[in-house]
């Protein structure tokens, strides 16, 4: 707290700064009315997905840490959609990006914060199209 009794809140500095990212954000989408039913209905053993995402995150946002993620993130989310039938839309992307960087801003703030709302962006913008390039007409 400073002075005036507001909340100080610091930049994403560690590993462990992602990961509370990480583990906060979706426990939200477990909750969420729209996203909630589709990564619970796909995500089977949730301890090992939330290593994998913060082993991922924290490779997008610290760039010279070595990092353990070995995932493919636009093949895992073709092979989500597929599985819920080819009904992914841009609701659903919006809906992510806004729990996402609600989250950030309410535990972070600073330059490694604001990379983690661009990135997010990015990806969720990258793997859209990508989801509906793999649809077959």
């Amino acid at each position: 707290m400073d002075p005036n009794n507001n909340i100080v809140k610091k930049d994403l500095e560690n590993r462990n700064d992602v990961a509370r990212l990480v583990r906060t954000f979706y426990g939200r989408v477990r909750q969420d009315e729209m996203l909630g039913p589709i990564f619970n209905g796909i995500i089977k053993d949730w301890e090992e997905h939330l290593e994998k995402l913060t082993d991922f995150w924290h490779g997008n946002l610290f760039f010279f840490v070595k990092t353990k993620y070995t995932g493919d993130p636009k093949t895992a989310h073709q092979s989500m959609d597929e599985t819920i039938g080819h009904s992914t839309t841009m609701d659903h992307f919006g809906r992510w990006i806004n729990l996402w960087i609600a989250t950030v801003d309410e535990l972070y703030e600073g330059e490694k914060a604001a990379l983690a709302k661009n990135q997010a962006r990015k990806m969720a913008t990258f793997l859209f199209l990508k989801i509906f390039e793999n649809r077959k007409p």
